[in-house]
């Protein structure tokens, strides 16, 4: 069977069947700075476009696929305080990301604990460019 890959963040996929997200958002944020002005009011400044961020919220079902282990290898990810390949399913390279949080919520448990659903929230944020463009 052909995998099925959503989108991939380093060495980490999202799939089809294992650790699927139902819902992405992404967001752009601009900065703007207030200007103190003798007098009057301060006035706005704008100085540029904030990092974006993307936020992931899906579903595994351990037993059918996966396994238990995905939230723990996003979290280990997340341990390495490194940005991180974004690249979308397509191949669209996203540039460097950064784990912000991992959040999981597990029910439906079997008698022995294990969850059958294990309902994720990813949230991260762009690493930003380290080189300038105008070649300050």
């Amino acid at each position: 069977m052909a995998e099925r890959i959503m989108m991939a963040l380093g060495d980490f996929r999202f799939e089809v069947g294992t650790a699927a997200y139902q819902t992405l958002t992404r967001a752009q944020g601009y900065r703007w700075v207030p200007q103190s002005r003798v007098g009057r009011v301060p006035a706005l400044q704008f100085v540029g476009p904030d990092l974006e961020t993307v936020e992931l919220h899906g579903a595994i079902f351990p037993a059918f696929m996966g396994g238990l282990g995905q939230i723990a290898a996003m979290q280990e990810l997340a341990g390495l305080g490194v940005p991180l390949d974004l690249v979308d399913g397509t191949g669209q390279v996203l540039g460097l990301w950064c784990i912000l949080s991992v959040n999981e919520t597990a029910t439906e448990f079997t008698e022995d604990g294990m969850p059958r659903r294990q309902d994720f929230i990813l949230k991260l944020t762009a690493y930003g460019e380290d080189e300038q463009e105008d070649g300050a």
